[in-house]
């Protein structure tokens, strides 16, 4: 049945004020019982300000971003929306894939853990594409519209929904993650540098040797080869083009002009690392693990 995303976060709302007021109530009562009995009427009261209680109201804004937190989760097999608690953390996948108890886990689980982050709609398998299936098959197709509108609002910002949340995925999702695990991230973003060239996320746990093998003829020459291909369509383009026309080419022209030369110079880097079959030990910690990547991970800051 098709649901609300606005009506769930109305019913967390009504019960995070109900736990807010009813804490804070106890506080003051205990506050009036010590004033009296210590006789200290005449230098404390026993009112609580809202600051000072120590569980949450709701928020909007990070609600919706943790449900997008969640959603990337059951992109990996981390969580399943039709399964309590963790899901998936480390052991044989294929013996998981077998044994996971989730209905919804095959239509959401992204299958060679990688999951490119675009700033156009280059891949079917996007970050993006992803989300609106995981807010499709939870919430049900009739309400998919309204739900990203809901969801785009709450993370602000201009363009259609779905835009929105490209860039909330492509500029501020990582920097919220690693708030979240305090800079030891569990999703790892692959990523090329500030003109957004190539972007991927992987989830640690299901990271294996020949992953950046498989990035790398998989998505970063896809991705090259679809920036050439937008290039050589913009310069066609651009020789009928005339005024504003003219100048908005040219500015995706070059866009893609430094794309496509950083993602160059990434692919060499990739390739030069996926020689290596480089391995991880999840007993070693994110820390160290992070670090054997070098400049193949987005800076931790």
């Amino acid at each position: 049945m098709a649901r609300l995303i606005a009506d769930k976060y109305k019913e967390w709302e009504a019960e995070c004020n109900e736990r807010f007021n009813q804490l804070k109530a106890n506080e003051e009562e205990l506050n009036r019982i010590f004033i009296e009995i210590y006789g200290l009427q005449d230098e404390l009261t026993p009112e609580v300000e809202d600051k000072d209680v120590t569980v949450r109201k709701a928020d909007l804004q990070r609600e919706i971003k943790s449900l997008i937190s969640y959603a990337v989760g059951c992109m990996f097999g981390r969580y399943a929306p039709d399964a309590e608690g963790l899901q998936y953390a480390g052991g044989n996948w294929d013996e998981f894939l077998t044994t996971c108890n989730s209905k919804l886990a095959s239509e959401m689980i992204d299958a060679n853990n990688i999951i490119p982050i675009t700033d156009d709609e280059y891949f079917d398998d996007d970050i993006v594409g992803y989300f609106v299936n995981f807010v499709r098959k939870v919430y049900g197709e009739e309400t998919l519209e309204e739900n990203l509108k809901f969801i785009a609002d709450a993370l602000g910002g201009t363009g259609t929904p779905r835009e929105i949340i490209r860039k909330y995925f492509l500029t501020y999702f990582y920097k919220d993650h690693l708030k979240t695990y305090q800079k030891r991230p569990i999703y790892w973003l692959f990523d090329s540098g500030k003109k957004n060239g190539f972007k991927a996320l992987i989830y640690m746990h299901r990271y294996t040797p020949d992953l950046l093998a498989r990035m790398r003829t998989d998505y970063v020459h896809e991705l090259q080869e679809k920036y050439r291909m937008q290039i050589a369509n913009y310069e066609t383009d651009l020789q009928s083009a005339t005024g504003a026309q003219r100048g908005n080419i040219n500015r995706q022209l070059k866009k893609l002009g430094e794309q496509l030369h950083e993602i160059n110079l990434y692919e060499e880097i990739v390739h030069h690392m996926a020689d290596q079959m480089i391995a991880i030990d999840l007993d070693d910690g994110v820390k160290v693990n992070y670090a054997k990547f070098g400049d193949l991970l987005a800076k931790i800051k």
